[in-house]
């Protein structure tokens, strides 16, 4: 019977908060236990669900600037017969991700195994501006609809989309403006204006760093993607770059964020007005609290130098790897875990170490002279060993310029040639395997640096041993902000984002999808059985790392769909305070998506 009284709670909480599908689509019914719970919110949502009618989506339309518009999946032409002149074409395409981010039946990512898959909203409201996100959030709560939020597309968790949603589109809300004294809204004379760049809803990363480097010299912190928004999740829920270790989160360089609330207010959060919003909308994930239509951003001077270096470290036997794996440990607690060094180090059942890391502010010299005792330690030992690496200087204003990368490094770029580029556009092409890819599990875990110390290093190394046995795992070294400058230590207490990033050399990284499967195409359908094998490695390499860490923590924009305790494992000792400004803003929890605060 209690289980029965709490079915029936669970029902008319949902009816209450107009949210039949929390009771009918999520995990809730399962835990009462009771088919009867399924019967009583099916006929529910039957009751409910009815969407609005024509008439009522025409007034929409005519209330706004942009356009009202009906999102088609980009692979809908490949559902009926995937040899089709349509479908070939759609396939050429969909790996392009300035494509993806200018089609409205789109996301980066097509849907994760067992999780999500990609589902059309009913319309998209294409906006231009804040008066039409405003009407778009006003007509989803007044009707009842899931409201959905794309800038550029770029999330694993599959919150930019949901059936019977009202997508907010921002794509088209692209301005860029640098500001070369910038004060927050509000605020009094006495505080001291500093050079910024603001930055709408649907801005790309790399149209912010062609105004603030290429076209002014300055630097902005955001992230590696070029086609990632710049004032959308990434920011939002935190954001790393490749010099996080110097500059910080994206989330710590918000100075203000014009916000459209669940009730169609718009408010101005800074450090003199709505202290609590703005606090937690620095970390605290998108939408969650509300749509972030502007954004104004810190910028900095940009480094005097910077470069690469690449390479393999390779053992000849399983034992040289564990000693290799030791001395490495030893070497990038000693060398690498500061303010100059930044993005990954990968680890591989094949024995080897794989390295693709940035640096800033050393010359090409100094740079080498930091590998120089690890390097003759490799060559001592050449029976055992080898060393293969490059490094090379980068002209720091040259960091974002495709004409450069184009004559001298080639190989590390793709310009757009889809049909609406822009000069300049392109990608990295490394991250190509990403683009429209369906993920079969993609996982986080914060690497604290005790875990480094002298007196535990032989222990980690075994542990790092052991985990590549399983499966490839990667350390992004900037996503790790223990070692980082004062400014960047200095936000610990300014945003919502895990403290526990403060105590972390690094976070570790292991994912696995293909961008050549697309669910719904004969054909093309993933394959489940393959698909578990490679999931479970990855999951037990995953829990290795969790038991010698438990508290340590997930990244929440990088992290596992099916994230157990994840309240604690994305924000931790900050989860209860932003939990307490979502109930005072956003009181029916209208903003709700995948493990965003207060989808409990």
């Amino acid at each position: 019977m209690n289980k029965l009284i709490r079915c029936s709670f669970i029902l008319v909480s949902a009816l209450f908060l107009k949210r039949i599908k929390f009771c009918c689509n999520r995990t809730r019914v399962h835990k009462v236990g009771y088919g009867l719970c399924i019967v009583l919110c099916f006929f529910s949502k039957i009751a409910t669900a009815a969407l609005p009618s024509s008439s009522e989506w025409d007034a929409l339309a005519i209330q706004l600037t942009g356009r009202l518009i009906k999102p088609v999946s980009v692979i809908e032409p490949c559902k009926s017969d995937a040899s089709l002149i349509a479908c070939t074409t759609t396939l050429k395409k969909i790996h392009n991700p300035f494509y993806l981010d200018d089609t409205a039946g789109a996301t980066q990512s097509q849907g994760w195994f067992k999780a999500w898959d990609f589902s059309n909203s009913s319309y998209a409201v294409e906006a231009i501006n804040t008066k039409d996100v405003v009407a778009a959030v006003k007509f989803a709560r007044n009707h009842r609809i899931k409201l959905v939020i794309k800038g550029t597309g770029h999330d694993y968790l599959g919150r930019s989309n949901a059936v019977d949603s009202l997508l907010v589109w921002t794509h088209k809300m692209r301005q860029v403006q640098s500001i070369d004294a910038f004060v927050p809204t509000g605020c009094p004379n006495s505080v001291t204006a500093v050079p910024a760049v603001k930055v709408s809803a649907g801005t790309q990363w790399l149209q912010a760093y062609d105004e603030v480097s290429n076209k002014h010299g300055r630097y902005v912190q955001g992230g590696g993607c070029t086609t990632v928004g710049a004032a959308g999740g990434f920011t939002q829920g935190g954001g790393f770059g490749s010099f996080s270790k110097k500059f910080g989160t994206g989330a710590g360089g918000v100075l203000e964020a014009e916000v459209v609330m669940a009730d169609g207010a718009v408010l101005i959060a800074n450090q003199c007005q709505n202290q609590d919003l703005f606090w937690a909308i620095r970390g605290g994930g998108a939408g969650t609290f509300g749509v972030v239509t502007h954004m104004t951003l810190k910028t900095h001077s940009l480094p005097k130098s910077l470069g690469i270096l690449q390479g393999t470290i390779a053992a000849k036997t399983d034992e040289a790897y564990k000693v290799l794996i030791e001395k490495f440990i030893h070497f990038y607690r000693r060398d690498l875990n500061n303010e100059h060094w930044g993005e990954q180090i990968a680890f591989n059942p094949s024995n080897k170490i794989d390295l693709f890391l940035v640096y800033q502010e050393l010359t090409p010299n100094q740079a080498k002279k930091t590998w120089d005792s690890f390097s003759q330690w490799v060559k001592k030992n050449p029976n055992l060993f080898t060393l293969d690496i490059t490094l090379w200087s980068i002209p720091p204003r040259k960091l974002w310029d495709m004409a450069y990368w184009q004559k001298n490094h080639p190989e590390m770029v793709t310009q757009n040639r889809g049909e609406n580029a822009v000069p300049g556009q392109y990608w990295w092409t490394p991250n190509s395997k990403e683009v429209f890819n369906y993920w079969y599990t993609y996982q986080s875990w914060w690497l604290p640096l005790d875990l480094m110390s002298e007196k535990n290093t032989h222990n980690l190394a075994n542990l790092f041993y052991k985990a590549s046995r399983l499966a490839k795992f990667s350390l992004h070294i900037n996503k790790g902000l223990a070692g980082a400058s004062p400014m960047a230590v200095k936000q610990a207490d300014e945003i919502a984002f895990n403290p526990a990033v403060y105590d972390a050399a690094a976070l570790v990284i292991m994912a696995a999808g293909s961008n050549q499967v697309y669910p719904g195409v004969l054909g093309h359908e993933p394959e489940p059985e393959v698909i578990k094998k490679i999931v479970e490695k990855i999951n037990r390499t995953m829990k290795l790392f969790v038991d010698a860490a438990p508290y340590a923590g997930a990244y929440a924009n990088e992290a596992d769909y099916f994230q157990k305790d994840w309240q604690r494992a994305f924000w931790g000792r900050n989860y209860a305070k932003l939990l307490k400004i979502k109930k005072k803003y956003d009181v029916s929890n209208f903003f709700n998506c995948h493990h965003c605060v207060g989808s409990e």
